[in-house]
C-alpha cells in the first residue's frame, strides 16, 4: 500500500520541475547559475547513491544479483542514450508547430526513468525515498529550466508551455506510480537487483547527464565546490534522519 508520505514526496520533484520551467519563462538564469545548480544536483544524487543505496545493497550480500542488476542498469542507460540520440535528429527535421520534439522526447524519457528510480528509492526504505525525492527535485528544477529554454527558441505561447510542463509532470508521476506499486514488499533478491539497477542508472545520470551539461560552462573552483557541498549536505542529512 502506497503511503500518503510517499505520494507527497513524489510530488516534490514535479513541483520543482514546474517552478524551474516558470523561472526560465519569466527570467532565464545565466549559464553560471545553471552550472552551479547542475553541479549541486549531481553532488546530491551521488550522495544518495553512495550513502543510502549502496550500503543497502551490500547489506544483503548477494554479489550475483548486484552484478546482474548493475550491469543491466548501465546497459539500459547506454541503450536509452543511443536510441535517444538517434531519435532527436530525425524528429528535429520533422518538427511540428515549431516545437523541439527531439528535446521533448529525450526529456520525457529522462523524467520517466527518474520517476521509476524514485519508486526504487522508496522500495529500499522511507528515508532513502525521501532523500532521493529531494535529490531528484533539484535535478527536475534544472530540467524544467532547460526544457523551457529549449521551447523559447520556437516562441510558443504561454498555454503551450504550461501544457508541455503538465504533460512532462504526468510522465514523471506515471514512472513513480509504476515504481511504487510494483516494488513494494519485494523479496531481498529482487530488491537487490532493483537497487543495483537503480544505483547504476543514477550514477549514469550524474556522470553522463548532469556533469556533462554542467561542464558546458567553463569550470571554476566555485562550481566544483558546489558539487561537494551538495554531497556533504545530503550525507549529513542521511545521518540525521
Amino acid at each position: 500500500m502506497v503511503s500518503s508520505k510517499e505520494i507527497v514526496f513524489t510530488l516534490i520533484p514535479v513541483l520543482l520541475w514546474y517552478i524551474g520551467g516558470m523561472i526560465a519563462y519569466f527570467k532565464p538564469p545565466g549559464a553560471a547559475l545553471k552550472s552551479i545548480i547542475l553541479h549541486f544536483a549531481a553532488g546530491v544524487v551521488f550522495s544518495v547513491v553512495a550513502v543510502e543505496l549502496l550500503p543497502d545493497m551490500i547489506k544483503i550480500h548477494d554479489a550475483k544479483s548486484i552484478i546482474i542488476g548493475f550491469s543491466s542498469g548501465v546497459a539500459a542507460m547506454l541503450l536509452i542514450k543511443y536510441f535517444t540520440g538517434k531519435i532527436q535528429p530525425a524528429v528535429k527535421v520533422a518538427e511540428v508547430n515549431g516545437l523541439p520534439w527531439g528535446v521533448l522526447i529525450a526529456m520525457g524519457i529522462d523524467l520517466l526513468i527518474d520517476g521509476i528510480l524514485l519508486g526504487i528509492g522508496f522500495a529500499a526504505g522511507e528515508k532513502e525515498g525521501v532523500l532521493l525525492a529531494v535529490a531528484l527535485a533539484l535535478e527536475c528544477l534544472s530540467l524544467g529550466i532547460a526544457t523551457v529554454t529549449s521551447l523559447s527558441g520556437s516562441s510558443p505561447s504561454k498555454k503551450v508551455i504550461h501544457l508541455t510542463l503538465l504533460a512532462m509532470a504526468l510522465v514523471f508521476i506515471s514512472g513513480s506510480a509504476l515504481g511504487l506499486l510494483l516494488l513494494h514488499n519485494t523479496s531481498d533478491n529482487v530488491l537487490e537487483l532493483i537497487l543495483s539497477f537503480g544505483s547504476a542508472a543514477l550514477l549514469f545520470l550524474v556522470t553522463e547527464e548532469l556533469l556533462v551539461e554542467a561542464h558546458e560552462e567553463k569550470e571554476t573552483a566555485f562550481y566544483t565546490a558546489s558539487f561537494f557541498t551538495g554531497f556533504l549536505i545530503f550525507m549529513i542529512l542521511g545521518m540525521m534522519l
